[in-house]
């Protein structure tokens, strides 16, 4: 798994946040190897031809949550959120702002010997530390992305940590499932999508499902892994490969397809059931036009929307495994 691992860590440590495109510059250079590319807007479009005009998209977003810079005061910045942040975590924490030039920042942290500190603060009560004093302004605009500075991270067996996990690691999936494919006479078209702006408002799914037009699509994205402190049937289990969505609002045939998939190439899966929306694109892309049957694939995550969010690679190349199955299946 070292060539997942390496591909994930390039994902994970890149930026993508608005007009920022590392992460997509990052995808595109690995995709392109195996499939024809092009961008849309923020959102990076690969396809494979297959024998006949059946098409299925393969849906990951590539965006990741942030903040944008609202206001500069004697080179302390405020910031508002983009994306749900985990605001518990924010005090003392370094972050990247994407101005003329990238500068490194922290949040203020106000020492405990100083004052009330049981509550977390809300994020616009907060600055962030620039050290750039009156100059900031020379170099940083109001309208600026902020992301998390924070390296990519071995734990122990196959289990990573780092930023924007959710969802480089439906991102790696993917490319994971074009490698696979490659060279391979495929039954049908795939279309590979990584979409911006999910972490907002799904726009990047929405828009580029409704051009593709899919005759189905799958959506992978992460959903919550199990922990300490979590309740055990609200998770999934890290390591114990896929989490197979199951809701009303996804298309049973294309569920059934998938659970075929894993049963069939072997690949570890674990049912994850919602009773109505799944708070992914495939909420968005299954209303698409005139609808398309839509199934649901994640990877289990802890410490969701923080820099140290942790995943299995084994529950990536499970998400892969699937897919490519599914694919050739067709």
């Amino acid at each position: 798994m070292s060539d997942l691992k390496q591909l994930l860590k390039e994902l994970s440590e890149a930026d993508g946040l608005g007009g920022i495109l590392d992460a997509l510059e990052v995808a595109e250079q690995h995709l392109k190897k195996y499939a024809s590319v092009r961008r849309e807007g923020n959102n990076l479009v690969g396809e494979m031809k297959g024998k006949s005009d059946y098409t299925v998209m393969l849906d990951a977003h590539i965006d990741q949550i942030g903040m944008v810079v609202t206001a500069i005061k004697k080179g302390f910045l405020r910031v508002a959120n983009v994306g749900g942040i985990d605001r518990r975590m924010l005090a003392a924490m370094r972050v990247n702002i994407h101005g003329k030039r990238t500068v490194t920042g922290a949040f203020c942290s106000t020492p405990t010997h100083l004052g009330n500190v049981d509550k977390a603060k809300n994020i616009e009560d907060m600055y962030i530390d620039t050290g750039l004093g009156e100059k900031a302004s020379e170099v940083i605009s109001v309208g600026d992305r902020v992301t998390f500075r924070q390296s990519f991270s071995d734990l122990s067996g196959t289990c990573v940590t780092g930023k924007s996990l959710d969802n480089r690691a439906g991102c790696a999936a993917l490319i994971r499932c074009a490698k696979t494919l490659s060279g391979k006479e495929l039954p049908c078209n795939v279309v590979f999508l990584l979409s911006d702006a999910e972490e907002i408002n799904g726009s990047g799914a929405k828009t580029r499902a409704f051009s593709v037009d899919p005759d189905e699509a799958v959506a992978v994205d992460v959903s919550f892994g199990n922990a300490p402190d979590i309740e055990p049937e609200k998770t999934g289990v890290l390591g114990d490969g896929a989490m197979l969505g199951v809701s009303p609002l996804l298309a049973k045939n294309v569920t059934d397809a998938l659970k075929s998939a894993a049963v069939k190439s072997g690949a570890k899966f674990q049912y994850e059931v919602m009773g109505g929306k799944t708070a992914t694109n495939a909420d968005h892309i299954a209303l698409t036009r005139q609808g398309v049957p839509t199934g649901l694939l994640s990877i289990p995550l802890r410490n969701m929307h923080t820099p140290v969010e942790v995943v299995d690679l084994a529950d990536v190349e499970s998400v892969a495994t699937i897919l490519s199955t599914y694919i050739l299946s067709k």
